[in-house]
């Protein structure tokens, strides 16, 4: 089967190269000609462990290719997805469809065959009905399904999230629809990934429900960290406590410095104003929202206090060690980083700041930050260490050489990656997040 892939982002690209992976015929579409040069000369967009030999294996096989010519990349396609960006739009924080529809206009326009239409962009509840109404507007005279398909890809393991998926969401309004999604993932049927068919609207909501939810069980989990502190108690162990009920489950019980991401944020101030727009409110979102806003900031205050509060700390050096939202990513959108960093900054805290993968993308979002080459270049000279990110580099630092690179043996360790009585034992004032 032949695929069109509109949109060569984190989302199309990951995907388009797994559909290839699979056996279909797939086309990356896209209008910035810049990125298909990159594409085409072998070298990728984004950081994500394992793409660039997806990428470059489906290409020499034939299967996968890459062009800006939308009219000629979904001539013959059975399926055509649209896996543009929807960020939240200045002012109101709306998903801005605005690329979606232009898509939509532009496969109408072009179409020159039956074929099904696909939304993977994350949009609010009611966009597969404006593109159907758009696509039927363009005067095409082809037999079109507009399908919902959302992706649940958590960046850093988006390849084995696509090919071992929990669930594969097809929202359709057709038996046209319904076949041919059916076709497009056939393969995954050997892993018998359950594919569940809803109606469209019932998929939209089911991505945004989905992020909310996760969101939600994060920021539960920072506010009891903070609790536990007031009271003695160790979040982590709360956490266990708790993920050990199959009611409630283990995953994303991890107390931090706040979520961030392109999914996350974006996607749970969309929920809101959907909410809003239908009068149906979701109170609990919202306070998740302004908790983890808060929640940020409040970390970088802890590092403030960690060198002794506003006064001391003001003229000092922190080393800030991961700046990505999450390991395994490049992805710099709305990371706690930025928030700590702005902080630090604000109480005349210099920073100087190493990630493995994202500090090319974090030089424009924190220009008072010094990047530095390395973990210990960072730490050279700092009054204290700030663990921002998990990053697999940072849990077995030598411990003794970051000792003795500091002014002061500090370290605060905003991901529980050591454990505090190792720490203490090895001579540093170590604070975490919910443990005493």
């Amino acid at each position: 089967m032949k695929i069109a892939m509109v949109g060569s982002g984190y989302v199309g690209l990951v995907s388009g190269a797994c559909f290839a992976d699979f056996g279909h015929d797939v086309v990356c579409i896209d209008k910035d000609q810049a990125k298909i040069d990159r594409l085409h000369a072998g070298v990728m967009p984004i950081y994500e462990p394992g793409l660039d030999a997806l990428v470059a294996g489906n290409v020499k096989a034939g299967r996968l290719s890459f062009t800006t010519d939308l009219a000629e990349g979904i001539r013959g396609a059975s399926a055509i997805f649209i896996a543009v960006g929807t960020p939240s739009r200045r002012g109101d924080g709306h998903a801005d469809l605005s690329f979606v529809y232009a898509v939509a206009r532009e496969v109408g326009e072009n179409l020159s065959n039956d074929a099904v239409v696909v939304t993977k962009s994350t949009v609010p509840v009611g966009t597969g009905d404006e593109v159907e109404r758009v696509l039927r507007d363009s005067g095409t005279p082809h037999l079109v399904s507009v399908v919902s398909n959302p992706e649940f890809l958590r960046e850093g393991a988006a390849i084995g999230d696509f090919k071992r998926p929990d669930r594969i969401v097809i929202g359709a309004e057709d038996d046209f629809g319904r076949e041919v999604m059916r076709e497009v993932y056939r393969p995954l049927f050997l892993n018998e990934s359950p594919l569940l068919f809803t109606s469209r609207r019932s998929s939209e909501l089911i991505k945004y429900a989905a992020n909310a939810f996760l969101a939600t069980k994060i920021t539960f989990m920072n506010e009891m960290a903070d609790l536990c502190e007031k009271v003695g108690g160790n979040v982590q162990d709360v956490a266990r406590g708790i993920g050990l009920d199959g009611r409630i489950g283990s995953k994303f019980l991890h107390a931090g410095p706040g979520y961030g991401g392109s999914c996350f944020p974006k996607d749970t101030l969309a929920l809101l104003k959907t909410a809003e727009d239908y009068e149906s409110p979701v109170r609990i979102v919202e306070a998740v929202v302004k908790v983890n806003d808060l929640r940020k900031r409040a970390m970088g205050r802890k590092v403030i206090e960690a060198l002794g509060g506003p006064d001391e700390a003001r003229g000092k050096r922190v080393a800030m060690l991961g700046l990505t939202f999450k390991p395994n990513t490049d992805d710099m959108r709305d990371s706690p980083a930025i928030a700590i960093a702005q902080t630090l900054n604000d109480a005349k805290v210099s920073v100087a700041a190493y990630d493995p993968e994202g500090m090319e993308q974090a030089r424009p979002l924190m220009s008072e930050v010094e990047m530095m080459g390395d973990p210990y270049s960072a730490i050279d000279g700092a009054d204290a260490v700030v663990i921002v990110t998990e990053w697999d580099a940072f849990r077995a630092l030598d411990l003794n050489r970051v000792k003795s690179l500091l002014k002061a043996p500090v370290l605060v360790d905003l991901r529980n990656i050591y454990q505090p009585e190792a720490m203490r034992e090895a001579g540093f004032a170590y604070t975490s997040v919910g443990r005493a």
